[in-house]
Order: C-alpha cells, then structure tokens, then sequence
C-alpha cells in the first residue's frame, strides 16, 4: 500500500524504511515497498505538507475546526513534476511558485504505469514551508527512497505524482480511535530489542487495503520492525496519533496538460516537454 512508512529510531534518529531498519539521515520521511517513512526535519525547516492520492481536493473536517479548505492544488503537483524533470534533465531548478508558502506537515508520493505501482513516498510531519518543503521531498521521494533505484529520464511519462498535506493531529488513549478511511494514524512503540520505534500510514493506506482497525494495527507494527508475536497487551502500549490529509493527484500527461493549458511554466524560462520546453 502507498502511504506507509516505517519508523526509525526515535524522535532524533535517522528516519526510517517501511522494513523499520534504521536508513541514512535524511530530513523527512521515507517512503518503502508497502509505503512511506519517518525522520526528523532539517532544523531550518519551518514548516512542510504533502502526500498522496486523489485527482480532486478534499476539504479536511475536524470537530474543532469545522470544515477547512487547506488549498491543495493541481499546482503543487504539477511544482513537484517541473522540480523532477529539472533535475533529470540538468537545468536550473524551477523559480518559486505562485500558490502559498504556508508550512504544513507534507508528503511526495509518486506511482508509475497503468498500475500504479508505489515507485517513491517520502515526507515529514514537522511543518515546512510548501515551496521548499515540496522541493527537498519530491527529489527525495524519487530518488532517495531506499527501496527502489534512482528515478530515470524515461519513467516520467508514467509517472503520477500526489501531494498530501496533513493536519489535524490529535494524541489519542485508545489505539482504535480513529476512523479507517478518515485517518491517518502514526504509532510510537517500544519493540522486542528496547528500542522506540514509529511509523505510519496515511488516511487512504487501510481502506485501499480492505483493512480493520486490528489489521491495520499490525501491519504497521511489522513495518516499523517489530518482529515478535502481536498481543492485545502490546497493542495497548501503542501511542497513537492520528491526523488527516487532504491529497492531490496528477498524471504526467494531465501535468502536460496543464501546463500547455495555463500558459503558466512556473518561471522555469522553457517550454514543456515534448514541445522542447526545457531545451
């Protein structure tokens, strides 16, 4: 499933894959086969959101704060493809964008071909500031996700890129709490070594899955490594946060799209591939 991640090792260590071994330090979240993962934010980091599905904006409800439209656009993934294909192609990275630079906890995930199969899924509940958090997590999620190699060149036409901005965290007693299909949930455990371990999946990773609240449980304590039979008891010393998100998702042919559509090339200075926009 998309939108997991395994937790690494602690709040001060080095995020983590989906497998829960500990990965190199990198300033976010990694994302593994099964989803994505954690790890601290660059400390001049000020704020980050983004993460991954849908083809159209949610608004985000919550029983505080009522109905909150966060704003998550076509633009921000369509921002995530121009930084790629920069990067891949050797140019200069794209000018900072025109939607908001408010800070939001985010996650870049990116699937490929007809499938969809998760290619990368990296990012950071610490907030960051949507234009640089974006930058350092979509370069991330493509190529420093530890379960797969690099992205190439000729995987963009299949690629489908999701930006999640998550919000609403909210500590819970009870590790059932929360809602499958409404919540992200993030879980802190102590596992059979003696060592803290987190990790999480997104709001839409146990639905897509058929996934109770007891599955979801347990799936998401073997991919943050603990590798022990599950009781009721441990599942009761699980602290659980949970969250919501709003998602985005485009594909690189609806980025192409539009691009050619708005006019608009986010200051990169280049027409858009394949109409020689970066030559």
């Amino acid at each position: 499933p998309s939108g997991s991640a395994g937790g690494g090792a602690g709040a001060g260590g080095a995020w983590s894959r989906c497998s829960g071994e500990p990965a190199p330090r990198l300033n976010g979240l990694a994302g593994g086969s099964p989803g994505c993962a954690l790890a601290p934010a660059s400390a001049s980091s000020a704020a980050a959101a983004s993460a991954a599905s849908s083809s159209a904006a949610e608004l985000i409800a919550s029983p505080e704060t009522g109905c909150r439209k966060m704003g998550v656009s076509a633009e921000m993934c369509c921002f995530c493809f121009d930084v790629l294909y920069c990067h891949l192609y050797g140019y200069q990275p794209p000018r900072s964008p025109r939607f908001t630079n408010e800070p939001y906890p985010l996650f870049v995930t990116w699937k490929i071909g007809r499938e969809k199969r998760l290619r990368g899924c990296i990012g950071t509940f610490s907030a960051m500031n949507l234009h640089s958090g974006l930058r350092e997590y979509t370069l991330t999620s493509a190529l420093k996700d530890s379960r797969f190699p690099p992205m190439t060149r000729d995987e963009l036409p299949r690629l489908f890129c999701s930006v999640s901005l998550l919000t609403n965290f909210e500590d819970v007693c009870d590790y059932l709490d929360w809602e499958v299909g409404v919540h992200g949930i993030r879980i802190e455990f102590i596992n059979e070594k003696g060592s803290k371990r987190t990790a999480t999946y997104l709001p839409e990773v146990a639905k897509e899955q058929g996934w109770d609240h007891i599955q979801t449980i347990d799936s998401l304590l073997r991919k943050g490594g603990y590798k022990v039979p599950i009781t009721n008891d441990f599942r009761k010393t699980i602290k659980l946060t949970r969250y919501r998100s709003e998602k985005m998702t485009l594909s690189y042919t609806e980025y192409l799209a539009h691009r050619q559509h708005h006019h608009f090339q986010n200051g990169i200075g280049h027409s858009l591939p394949p109409y020689n926009h970066y030559s």
